[in-house]
């Protein structure tokens, strides 16, 4: 049985990226690193529905999440950058 449920934080997540126009940048690779290092920063929240995360959230808490995720979305960034400067 596959249950039909997803890491909201995840799709905000692909959303930003999609916004700020990287996953059409940089290379698939390091999107995927990009990602899992900033999902892994952030706490989970399971929703099965995404209709029901805009019904059930409200402005303040989107935005907080979207804060949340731009905070470990620029560590992250910096984090891989330190390693990418590291085998240079």
């Amino acid at each position: 049985m596959q249950l039909d449920i997803r890491n909201y934080y995840e799709v905000m997540l692909m959303e930003i990226l999609s916004e700020e126009g990287l996953l059409d940048e940089l290379p698939e690779d390091y999107m995927s690193d990009l990602a899992c290092v900033t999902l892994n920063q952030l706490p989970v929240r399971y929703v099965h529905h995404l209709v029901d995360t805009y019904f059930y959230n409200d402005n303040n808490e989107q935005q907080q999440m979207r804060n949340e995720i731009y905070e470990a979305l620029e560590k992250s960034r910096a984090f891989l950058k330190s390693r990418l400067d590291q085998r240079a």
